[in-house]
């Protein structure tokens, strides 16, 4: 019993020595496997010295970055701009930090700040500046700041004095022909002045010294014609401060004197016309008078939503912006419809296994998707020219394809299928041949006809791949500046609008912001927040409605 239990105990044990009385000899023990792998171990073969190549190169972008940044920080805190300012010395700050800390919390931003500062900089920066302008009245005569208004509308006001007489010029410098600038000034009673830039005597005759047959005073040399003309930009740009005004030459022989008509006062922010005594105050960018005329030019200014308000008040306005904007989205959906509908059918056609060539055939289809669309534009616009294109010549006749009435919509749309239908061509394609053809074999077996089969089939299955792209094709043509632009330049035109028949709202913008004129950036960056939110709200519902074929997966 003992001797039982103690052997059950040693086999349950798992012990490979035999039990005593066992009459089956020990088994041997396992032959040794094979070592198990060491940690691979780093260690130098010798001493190491300076830093790696990785660091190196690390170090000498960020001192370059670093040098370029301070470097133009001068110039931001000059013009003023403090914000661009501010957000470079932020940006640096981050950048030293998280590329020179060896702390672990900094390995994911080593990665993803440089994507950060670019998504920053190119994409939400000129959306805030954007709708920055479209809250301002800038544009031609309002490009400026305050206070270059003021300087500029200040000079502007200083003309000759009515009452001073007009002075014979002799031009002097100092010590040398060299030297500082002076006037020798003789007024019509024979009274002689000396002008320095912070100096105005009278010279008796006896102080006068001849030097040849000019005057000169002493310590001062009279300039000949030669010599001055040497030296015109500093004569043209000196001044002396007479009795009668500001006196300034009119040439290398006569001089006049001038007085500043128009006086800024900074405590009640308004200018003075000493001749009227018309007050002009500042108000909406201009410096304007009780009856609402005003100082030209004026100055960039925050006008709130006034660009927004014209768009609905101003009847021209609204009229124009409705117009172009109907025909934005004729011309969006049509384009997109027309390339879809003609590339899904070649498309179809090609998918046919019976075909004979199909991959010649698709190379040659997509040879207008190869062409830059601009050199395809202006090809197509000669095409078209109502005197020389070939199509008229072709067809034998005179048509104005792109300054009709009505022919400029068709051509655009033409140019346009033209151009997108490569695309679509390649799209459908590929999702042709991601459907099942076990679902159009079991469909003909039940009797579905080919016509059938595609509507309920085809199509829908189709429209799962392809309709976020017909979306993002609609957003693309919904702003196709381009074709519009190099084909018919918005032509025809309407009478007293800036738009044109033709023009789409990117273009009507266009027109607006650069137009020969006078630019209206505030009021085109107001209607480009517009387009923006348009575009937005479409895609947002179009994307929604699209979610739609999912359904049928």
């Amino acid at each position: 019993m003992t001797d039982t239990a103690t052997r059950g105990e040693t086999q349950r044990s798992g012990d490979t020595v035999s039990p005593r009385g066992g009459d089956s000899p020990p088994e041997p023990p396992d032959p040794p496997g094979p070592a198990a792998p060491s940690a691979p171990s780093f260690k130098p073969s010798g001493p190491r010295y300076g830093a790696s190549s990785g660091t190196i190169v690390k170090i000498a972008l960020l001192g370059l970055v670093n040098a370029v940044v301070i470097a133009a920080l001068p110039a931001a805190f000059a013009e003023p701009d403090y914000p661009i300012a501010i957000a470079s010395i932020t940006a640096l700050i981050v950048i030293d930090v998280v590329y020179l800390s060896r702390r672990r919390w900094t390995i994911p931003f080593k990665y993803l700040l440089p994507g950060t500062l670019f998504l920053l900089v190119f994409a939400l920066y000129p959306i805030i500046y954007l709708i920055f302008i479209s809250t301002t009245n800038y544009g031609t005569g309002n490009n400026l700041t305050k206070d270059q208004v003021i300087e500029q509308i200040e000079s502007n006001s200083v003309v000759a004095s009515d009452d001073a007489n007009r002075y014979d010029l002799q031009i002097l410098a100092r010590d040398n022909p060299n030297g500082d600038i002076a006037f020798l000034l003789t007024d019509n009673d024979g009274n002689v002045f000396f002008g320095a830039e912070d100096d105005f005597v009278a010279v008796a005759p006896g102080e006068l010294l001849e030097q040849g047959t000019r005057l000169s005073v002493d310590g001062y040399v009279a300039l000949n014609l030669g010599q001055a003309n040497d030296r015109s930009g500093d004569i043209s740009a000196f001044r002396t401060e007479g009795p009668a005004g500001t006196v300034r030459n009119d040439g290398f022989r006569t001089a006049f004197a001038q007085q500043q008509n128009r006086v800024y006062d900074p405590q009640t922010d308004t200018i003075t016309d000493s001749r009227t005594g018309t007050v002009y105050t500042a108000e909406g960018g201009y410096f304007t008078n009780d009856d609402g005329d005003q100082l030209l030019p004026g100055w960039r200014a925050g006008v709130g939503l006034d660009n927004y308000e014209r768009l609905i008040t101003d009847q021209n306005t609204r009229d124009s912006f409705l117009r172009v904007f109907l025909w934005t989205i004729v011309f969006s959906v049509m384009s997109v419809l027309l390339s879809f509908a003609f590339g899904l059918l070649l498309a179809l056609v090609f998918n046919d296994p019976r075909m004979k060539g199909r991959r010649i055939y698709r190379s040659l289809i997509i040879i207008p998707y190869a062409i830059p669309s601009f050199m395809t534009a202006l090809v197509w616009r000669g095409m078209l020219n109502q005197q020389f294109g070939v199509i008229n010549r072709w067809l034998g006749t005179n048509l104005p394809w792109l300054d009709g009435d009505w022919l400029p919509y068709f051509s655009i749309l033409l140019v346009n299928t033209w151009l997108g239908y490569p695309y679509m061509f390649l799209v459908c394609s590929g999702a042709l041949s991601s459907i099942p053809e076990d679902l159009n074999e079991a469909a003909s077996v039940d009797g579905a006809s080919g016509v059938k089969r595609f509507r309920l089939i085809t199509l829908p299955l189709l429209l799962v791949s392809v309709a976020p792209l017909l979306v993002a094709s609609f957003a693309f043509n919904f702003n196709n500046f381009n074709l519009i632009f190099l084909l018919t330049e918005g032509r025809p035109p309407i009478p007293g609008s800036t738009a044109g028949r033709t023009d789409i709202l990117i273009s009507y913008v266009y027109k607006l912001a650069f137009s020969s004129g006078g630019a209206d950036y505030g009021f085109a960056a107001a209607l480009s927040v517009v387009i923006f939110m348009i575009v937005a709200a479409i895609a947002a519902f179009s994307f929604r409605f699209t979610k739609s074929f999912e359904e049928m997966r």
